[in-house]
């Protein structure tokens, strides 16, 4: 059931529309991921037992959310850098 192509796009779809109700880029990588997967799965590139499958998506994950990152990039206001002390009045 797992292996399955269309289970992995179910996933994909599910944390998709996670991602619409939640804040931020949680979700987002997790859900290309395994939709990348899904589709691999479907179009018989390849067909990994379960712990590779875990791994691949977990590794697609890490590699999409830091491309997200570069595209999307920081908003203005994210990151503060002080540059004085507060008590140093």
């Amino acid at each position: 059931m797992w292996l399955s192509g269309w289970t992995w796009l179910i996933v994909g779809l599910v944390l998709s529309v996670l991602e619409l109700l939640v804040p931020g880029y949680i979700f987002l990588g997790i859900a290309i991921s395994s939709a990348l997967v899904g589709l691999a799965l479907l179009s018989g590139l390849f067909a990994p037992s379960l712990p590779v499958l875990l791994i691949v998506i977990a590794a697609l994950s890490g590699i999409i959310w830091l491309i997200l990152r570069r595209v999307v990039g920081v908003r203005q206001g994210q990151v503060r850098i002080w540059d004085r002390d507060i008590n140093d009045d």
